[in-house]
């Protein structure tokens, strides 16, 4: 019984958080990336039950930063020219509060010996930022003052692909996912919905399950890149990102754990002012988690929460973020074990 439900789990959690990005001042162009680091957790290779299933992710995110990714997110909307060389004190905050609706579909018929999956997930909310602090000329005049912006809307969109399959207690997956970049986005604006550009994701993750035990460890790291911003020139760097968690379930229906994160951009961006040299972005993150599966009439949910405290940031806002899941799909068929349904031989 433990296992069908942590099996079940598998698809409810990933469904709900295959590919969130929205851009909350998020270095990539103005301290902002494609991937949203924490959007996978635990169990995150596991088996799925075929059919589809339905991902609603409320979340939060409260941010701040100084030094360059302030600067670059001034040099973007102020209109400061490139190629000046001043000096800027400044201070970055930001505030999200959106919703991912994220459908998924799995396929009964193995793929390549696994179990193929796709999602295209979207994004609604509210999104406010701002900058306060001085600028210094290069003839030594001053100038203080604060930026505030704030967007009501909707996000670009995010498909994604995965392939899994099942060994026992080892599972293994692959993915790749990317922007559609239709969101709400303006160059000019300091709060966006839309990252303004296209992006191409890529990895793998590894999930280690023993149902005897009720122990679970999962990560999952990949690649992003990311495609010039037409309306900025600008074209961010390749970014690598790892997701990890650790849970136990404390009874078939409950689990708790810890979750993390590691994000660091590999390669520089290209068409950043002088003054901001690579711009290179990097932060970490870690927190706490807790999962609850139960029955809805003849289907299975999920809810869940994870917060993640950000440290270690360079060129890039951090603080804290949290996700709050609720994920419903079919439930797992009574008859087959799930440690067999991935089986394919």
């Amino acid at each position: 019984m433990k296992s069908k439900s942590i099996t079940t789990l598998g698809l409810t959690t990933v469904a709900a958080v295959l590919a969130l990005c929205p851009e909350i001042s998020r270095a990539d162009e103005s301290g902002i990336s494609f991937w949203l680091p924490g959007q996978y957790a635990s169990l995150v290779a596991a088996p799925a039950t075929p059919g589809w299933a339905l991902g609603v992710v409320y979340y939060h995110t409260s941010v701040s930063a100084s030094g360059a990714a302030a600067a670059a997110r001034e040099f973007q909307v102020g209109g400061i020219p490139r190629t000046v060389n001043i000096n800027l004190n400044l201070n970055l905050s930001g505030q999200g509060d959106v919703v991912f609706l994220a459908p998924s579909y799995t396929f009964a018929q193995p793929v390549l010996g696994g179990q193929l999956a796709v999602t295209l997930a979207s994004v609604y909310g509210r999104n406010a930022a701002s900058i306060a602090g001085t600028l210094t000329g290069p003839l030594g005049n001053t100038f203080s003052g604060m930026r505030e912006d704030a967007l009501v809307s909707v996000g670009d969109l995010y498909p994604t692909v995965s392939l899994k399959w099942n060994q026992g207690v080892n599972n293994f997956m692959v993915y790749g996912s990317g922007d559609i970049p239709v969101g709400d986005y303006n160059p000019n604006r300091l709060a966006n919905l839309g990252i303004g550009h296209g992006a191409i994701d890529a990895g793998a993750g590894y999930t280690y399950f023993n149902p005897g035990t009720g122990n679970e460890l999962s990560g999952i790291g990949g690649f992003t890149y990311n495609f010039k911003n037409p309306d900025t020139q600008y074209q961010s760097g390749i970014d690598f990102h790892f997701d990890w968690g650790v849970s136990h379930f404390m009874s078939k229906q409950l689990f708790v754990g810890f979750v993390g994160y590691a994000y660091q951009q590999i390669t520089d961006d290209f068409g950043q002012p002088p003054i901001l040299g690579g711009f290179r972005s990097r932060v970490l993150g870690i927190g706490p988690q807790i999962g609850y599966i139960f029955p809805i009439v003849d289907k299975q949910a999920f809810l869940g929460f994870r917060g993640y405290r950000e440290f270690g940031a360079a060129n890039r806002p951090s603080g804290w973020n949290t996700f709050l899941t609720f994920s419903i799909s079919d439930a797992a068929p009574a008859t087959v074990t799930p440690t067999r349904r991935m089986i394919t031989k």
